[in-house]
C-alpha cells in the first residue's frame, strides 16, 4: 500500500510539473487552432508515452522504451515547426540539432537492447502497473523538459538569425555531441571484446571520466539553451532550466546513481577498481 501511495504521489507530481512547464513555455507564444502550441507539444510528449505503455505492459517489454522517447523528440519538434510555420535560421537549427541527437541516441539504444535482450533497470518495475506507468510518464516529462528551451524558441513569436550566442551554443552542442558519441562507441566496442568479459572500461574517454557520455549529453543541452535564449521572453525563460533538469536527472535519479551502485556491487573492493574510482572524476573529465 505504501508503494502504491508513493507511485500515485510521484505520478501526480510529474503531471503537475508538466502542466506548469506547459504554462510557462506558452507565455505569449504562438497558438495553434486556439491552443498554445508549446502546450500541445508537451501534451503530445506525454500522450505518446501513454499510448506505447499499453502494449509494453501487456507484453511486459521495455524494448521500445528508448525508441519511443526518440520518436517523441522528433514528433514534438515536427509539430512545433509545422504549427508555428517558422523558417528562421535559429528555429530550423534547433529542430535539426534536437532531431540529430534523438535519431543517434535512439538508434544506438534500440540496437543495444536488441543485442542485450533486456534492460535490467525495468526488471523490478515491469510487473507493477503503477511503477511501470510512472516510468513511461517520467519519459514524457524528460522529453518536455530537455527540449523545453528549443520548443519555447520555435513556438515563440520571435524570429532571429544566428548571432554570437547561436554560434557559441552550436560549438558547445557539437563538442557535447561528439563526446557522447565517442564515449558510447568506446564502451560498446569494449563490451563486444570477449577478452574484456567481467571487466570495467577505463580506457579512452572513460579514463578521464567515469561517465563521459552523460557529460556530453549535459553539454549539448547547454548548447541548445544558449542558442534558444535570445528568442525567449517573460516566463519562457524558465525553459532554460532544461540543462539543469538533465543534470539533476542524470546525476541524482536515473543515470549515475544506478550505474555506480551496479559497478560497486560487481567490483567494489578490487584494488584496480578502487584505484580507478579514486583517480577518475564521476562526471566532469579531468585531462
Amino acid at each position: 500500500m505504501a508503494n502504491k501511495k508513493r507511485s500515485i504521489i510521484f505520478l501526480g507530481t510529474t503531471l503537475l510539473v508538466g502542466v506548469l512547464l506547459a504554462l510557462a513555455g506558452s507565455w505569449q507564444g504562438i497558438d495553434f487552432q486556439g491552443v498554445p502550441l508549446f502546450a500541445l507539444c508537451v501534451l503530445l510528449a506525454f500522450a505518446m508515452q501513454w499510448l506505447m505503455f499499453v502494449p509494453a505492459y501487456i507484453w511486459q517489454t521495455e524494448r521500445y522504451y528508448d525508441l519511443t522517447g526518440s520518436l517523441t523528440y522528433l514528433s514534438v519538434m515536427a509539430l512545433a515547426l509545422w504549427g508555428s510555420g517558422k523558417t528562421d535560421p535559429v528555429s530550423i537549427l534547433l529542430a535539426v540539432l534536437v532531431g540529430v541527437w534523438a535519431l543517434r541516441l535512439g538508434s544506438f539504444l534500440f540496437v543495444r537492447i536488441l543485442q542485450d535482450g533486456s534492460d535490467h533497470r525495468f526488471d523490478a518495475i515491469k510487473p507493477n502497473f503503477l511503477r511501470f506507468f510512472a516510468a513511461w510518464t517520467i519519459q514524457g516529462l524528460w522529453v518536455s523538459f530537455t527540449s523545453a528551451a528549443a520548443l519555447a524558441a520555435i513556438t515563440s513569436t520571435a524570429e532571429s538569425d544566428l548571432g554570437l550566442a547561436g554560434w557559441i551554443g552550436l560549438i558547445i552542442w557539437v563538442l557535447g555531441f561528439a563526446l557522447e558519441v565517442v564515449a558510447d562507441r568506446q564502451k560498446r566496442q569494449f563490451r563486444a571484446n570477449p577478452e574484456n568479459a567481467g571487466q570495467f572500461i577505463q580506457t579512452g574517454l572513460w579514463s578521464v571520466s567515469r561517465h563521459p557520455n552523460y557529460f556530453g549529453e549535459i553539454l549539448l543541452w547547454v548548447g541548445v539553451a544558449i542558442i534558444a535564449a535570445p528568442m525567449l521572453s517573460g516566463w519562457q525563460y524558465l525553459c532554460l532550466i532544461s540543462p539543469l533538469f538533465v543534470t539533476l536527472l542524470l546525476t541524482r535519479v536515473s543515470g549515475i546513481p544506478m550505474l555506480e551502485a551496479t559497478a560497486d556491487e560487481r567490483w567494489q573492493g578490487q584494488p584496480e577498481y578502487e584505484d580507478y574510482k579514486a583517480r577518475t572524476p564521476v562526471l566532469i573529465p579531468r585531462f
